[in-house]
């Protein structure tokens, strides 16, 4: 699963087992993510999409195989080396802080990776992706919508240019007219040069998006091809006669 060229890919697992306490998440998963790729990841509610996504992040470490970042080995590193090699994680669900304003929460995001002297060039590029937010900066972050949530929390993670963004379930709970502007400025992001690793239980968004996808289930690797075959090929495992889902 490597990519055809001799550059190391942004994000490469290598046979990876990952578990909560007794409870195993990840059976040999193997996958990379190339420099300015789009990849998606499907499955069911626990087929070990956001497990993949926490090993990827450094939040959870692997007990077998070895994780990959720009071809440098960070099995086992903290979270925030992950961070500081260019590895962003949007996680799923509202990560604001609900009693501060949009400003506040960007703010103090910015302080704490660019500097004081960053904050106002971090505040101008997170507005400039995200106008909506630029409208609502004085606005208490727990008032705003689900999806403009979403997007401060994207926002917030955004501002170091990372190399690789994490994007765990953003479409969740949201409306379609919410999902499409949320997909619209995953684009843009990718347009600047951002690898993608979008988690997804919605086919058709990570088709549009994405190069190629990954079909989980229980933990493994179940189909990867390009993006436009996956609809194709979850259909043939949903209504396979030995589906477990039958």
């Amino acid at each position: 699963m490597k990519p055809p060229d001799s550059a190391p890919p942004v994000l490469e697992m290598r046979s990876v087992e990952a578990a909560y306490g007794p409870f195993r998440a990840l059976f040999g998963v193997s996958l990379h993510v190339g420099e300015g790729e789009a990849v998606g990841i499907l499955g069911a509610n626990g087929a070990g999409k956001t497990a993949v996504a926490r090993v990827a992040s450094g939040l959870v470490p692997p007990n077998a195989g070895a994780v990959h970042i720009g071809g440098v080995d960070m099995s086992g590193e903290n979270a925030y080396k992950f961070a500081r090699a260019g590895v962003a994680h949007a996680p799923e669900g509202r990560s604001v802080l609900a009693t501060f304003t949009v400003r506040e929460n960007l703010e103090l995001s910015f302080r704490r990776a660019l500097g004081r002297r960053g904050v106002k060039s971090g505040l101008d590029r997170a507005f400039d992706f995200f106008p909506r937010l630029g409208e609502r900066r004085n606005q208490i972050a727990g008032t705003l919508s689900g999806g403009e949530q979403r997007m401060l929390s994207l926002a917030r993670v955004l501002v170091e240019e990372p190399r690789l963004l994490i994007a765990d379930e953003l479409s969740l709970g949201l409306a379609p007219i919410i999902i499409d502007e949320v997909y619209r400025i995953l684009e843009s992001i990718r347009g600047a040069g951002t690898s993608l690793l979008i988690i997804e239980q919605h086919v058709t968004y990570a088709q549009n998006l994405c190069d190629r996808i990954v079909l989980m289930d229980h933990g493994q690797l179940d189909w990867v091809g390009p993006a436009q075959q996956a609809g194709d090929a979850l259909a043939a495992r949903l209504f396979s006669p030995n589906s477990p889902r039958q």
